[in-house]
């Protein structure tokens, strides 16, 4: 099986997720927030031509519940009124309807057979009900390191325990699949983009708009500083 890749349009956020997403199956998505923006600003070292990222998150389906909405494994920041979530946690796949914020999706099939999607599931719930904190500090030294391949198959320099971030969440669930998404990339060092650019044979379903221009240069100047200072301070420890 080589990878089939299969693009969609003229049609919503919402029936690209109803036609497509399934249990097991892996999501990406580019956002438009200056946050979604640096980080797709940054994995412009993953690319030949330097060109952005289209995808700023990564997640997990994990199918549809007794209320008929499909629902999503992830590690996210997320912010809704006054409820705060920050880590591992469970939702519904409707947070991705809108194309404003998320002009660009994607669904990846690896044909996964049905013990493999419930080991998927069984180790995304345990990281979910272990409360598992969303590392900014960890994506920070993943970013660091995109325009060092040689340092990318060790250890994130800034890891920390019981913290994830989102493509490496997702790279988790596999690896206790016994499935390595990303061969040669450190698991808590893997982008959204090496998940999208996965060498596993898979059906990539791609929905893609034209995402708006965003200044981020005063962002990605303050992320790069502060990962400056993050390994300033590892190494006069």
């Amino acid at each position: 099986m080589e990878t089939k890749i299969i693009t969609v349009t003229g049609i919503s956020n919402r029936e690209f997720i109803e036609r497509y997403a399934a249990p097991g199956r892996v999501g990406l998505c580019g956002g438009i927030t200056k946050v979604d923006s640096a980080i797709r600003l940054a994995q412009r070292h993953l690319h030949a031509e330097r060109r952005w990222s289209d995808w700023s998150h990564a997640f997990l389906f994990e199918g549809r519940r007794i209320d008929g909405q499909h629902w999503v494994l992830e590690s996210d920041l997320q912010i809704l009124r006054k409820n705060i979530q920050l880590g591992a946690q469970k939702n519904r796949a409707e947070k991705y309807f809108d194309e404003k914020m998320f002009p660009t999706l994607a669904v990846l099939d690896f044909g996964l057979d049905e013990t493999q999607v419930a080991n998927l599931l069984r180790e995304g719930l345990e990281l979910v009900a272990s409360r598992e904190k969303y590392s900014i500090r960890e994506l920070l030294g993943t970013l660091a390191v995109l325009k060092k391949p040689e340092l990318r198959a060790q250890e994130n320099r800034l890891a920390q325990e019981r913290s994830i971030y989102c493509s490496a969440f997702v790279k988790q669930l596999f690896n206790h699949a016994g499935i390595d998404l990303v061969p040669g990339v450190a698991g808590k060092n893997t982008a959204p983009e090496d998940i999208a650019n996965s060498p596993l044979p898979h059906t990539k379903y791609l929905l893609l708009r034209e995402m708006p221009g965003e200044k981020v240069s005063a962002l990605a100047k303050k992320i790069k500083t502060g990962v400056r200072a993050r390994l300033e301070k590892i190494k006069r420890r």
